[in-house]
């Protein structure tokens, strides 16, 4: 087998800065974690308290901190450089080799999804974002690796796509056409989900809007690792 991660984001409209930020990190044990964190508000304030909150959490990953802790740590750190007064949600998602598992941390109260082949459940425990208390835990849900196994996770511009127009966006829904098509790629289904909530909002998000995908499959060509990342960007001229 192996595993595939893809990310589709998006700033709010008409904000040059989302405050959503994501980060990959290996872990010591040979895994990998995806760490994705929206800062309270939108714009350059949110962005510097998500940068900070994921930076936190990287740095104890990758000296072997396990999951829980690390949010832990994150949410009592934002807690004392803001005083309690800001907050941040933070997801989570990491390929434990040492267990054979896939470990979700989430302190956020938007839901994810899990597909195993066309079946999908909605994981929706109450959940907490982090920095307004001491000791805020996450909700910490642990799956075996398998074949055909589908995680989603989102910031909440996904929640929101669509509530001007009183249609939200049914997440389960779209996932079942999705994965009801040939064996769609974890990129086509982040921007199948991206691309629908935009549209939601009539092709303005109200939110910043992050979907981070993973699947297993099964393993095609070689052992070789690979990650591509593609970063649309405009070029001011100043002269």
């Amino acid at each position: 087998m192996e595993i595939q991660i893809a990310v589709a984001k998006i700033n709010k409209y008409a904000v040059t800065e989302s405050g959503d930020t994501i980060e990959v990190v290996e872990r010591p044990g040979g895994g990998i974690s995806v760490v994705m964190a929206d800062g309270q508000s939108s714009g350059k304030g949110a962005k510097a308290i998500s940068m900070m909150v994921v930076r936190k959490v990287i740095g104890l990953l990758a000296e072997g901190v396990r999951d829980g802790a690390a949010a832990r740590a994150a949410s009592d750190y934002l807690f004392t450089e803001r005083n309690g007064k800001v907050s941040s949600t933070l997801n989570i998602l990491s390929v434990d080799m040492a267990s054979g598992t896939i470990v979700l941390a989430r302190n956020n109260e938007s839901p994810m999804y899990i597909a195993h082949g066309d079946t999908i459940e909605c994981i929706n425990e109450p959940s907490h974002s982090i920095g307004t208390a001491r000791n805020i835990k996450p909700v910490i849900t642990e799956i075996p690796i398998e074949k055909n196994l589908t995680v989603v996770i989102y910031t909440d511009g996904v929640v929101h796509a669509g509530e001007r127009r009183g249609t939200p966006l049914d997440v389960s829904t779209t996932l079942v056409g999705l994965l009801e098509e040939s064996n769609p790629s974890p990129q086509e289904i982040a921007d199948a989900l991206l691309a629908q909530a935009i549209h939601m909002d009539d092709n303005r998000p109200a939110d910043d809007i992050t979907v981070v995908v993973l699947r297993a499959t099964q393993l095609r060509g070689d052992t070789v690792r690979r990650m591509t990342v593609r970063v649309p960007i405009r070029i001011v001229d100043k002269e």
